[in-house]
């Protein structure tokens, strides 16, 4: 029988790469997008309506792929949203919002999930996070904060869920080629920001190593794998090799020696 997969944020970037690989590989695969009709040529897997956002959203397209196919295998919670700037100067309407899609969501989406997983006895998610959440980054600390906070999250639920039959683990992109920095939010640099000279010169670079990064395939490759593992791991990395290395440093490395090389390597 083939897994059904529900992948959030489906329509573009990492998540399309996935759906693509995965569809090809027999999986009956559901995408999602906040607004579907503005994808009207899209015909590589199904896309549903969802905000991870908005609770009713959420509810519907579960309720939707549970009725067309009787059951739910595989969530990937990959929505999510960039976000930069000094904390100082960062609106708090827009770190509200950076919490809601890069961690309440993916937690409302889980929710609406593990219901129909429960009833199976079996089922799989995957938290896409982000290896900056294993580490506060200067002038990424919301977007570092938020993706950390889901690392948590995956390690207490899949505890919580285990009797169940469920599997819960997450996998840490590191830079991709994607169009995340095309949606990112951007606090302004203002003319009389004290932040304004070094963070002007980081966002550029910020938005270089995004244009940079790596093939979404790798991730997708990478999912698949988890997929297709009987027994997934808590956490999985996938990026360049210093990005990774990076995390294995901060474990070694005393507190103020790790902090050093972080602002020399952003030249603070």
């Amino acid at each position: 029988m083939s897994k059904v997969v529900l992948i959030t944020g489906g329509s573009s970037g990492i998540g399309k790469s996935i759906g693509i690989l995965l569809a090809s590989k027999g999986y009956t695969v559901y995408g999602t997008s906040r607004n579907p009709a503005k994808f009207t040529n899209f015909n590589e897997f199904n896309l549903l309506a969802l905000d991870v956002r908005n609770t009713e959203t959420i509810q519907k397209a579960v309720a939707t792929i549970v009725q067309k196919e009787g059951r739910l295998d595989v969530l990937i919670n990959n929505a999510g949203v960039g976000i930069t700037g000094p904390i100082e100067e960062t609106p708090d309407e827009e770190i509200h919002k950076a919490f809601q899609t890069n961690l309440y969501g993916p937690i409302a989406v889980m929710k609406a999930v593990l219901p129909q997983m429960r009833s199976q006895k079996s089922g799989l998610i995957i938290n896409v996070t982000s290896i900056a959440g294993y580490m506060g980054l200067p002038y990424r600390g919301i977007y570092s904060a938020s993706k950390g906070a889901l690392e948590l999250v995956t390690e207490a639920m899949r505890m919580e869920t285990k009797m169940f039959g469920v599997e819960i683990t997450n996998v840490a992109p590191g830079d991709f080629a994607t169009n995340i920095a095309a949606g990112r939010y951007h606090t302004p640099v203002f003319d009389n920001s004290p932040y304004k000279e070094v963070y002007g010169n980081m966002l550029t670079e910020m938005d270089a190593h995004v244009d940079e990064g790596s093939d979404p395939k790798m991730m997708a490759e990478a999912v698949l794998s988890i997929i297709e593992t009987k027994k997934p791991k808590i956490h999985y990395k996938v990026g360049a090799f210093m990005q990774k290395f990076s995390i294995v440093l901060k474990r070694i490395l005393p507190d103020k020696m790790y902090e050093k090389l972080l602002m020399n390597h952003y030249k603070l």
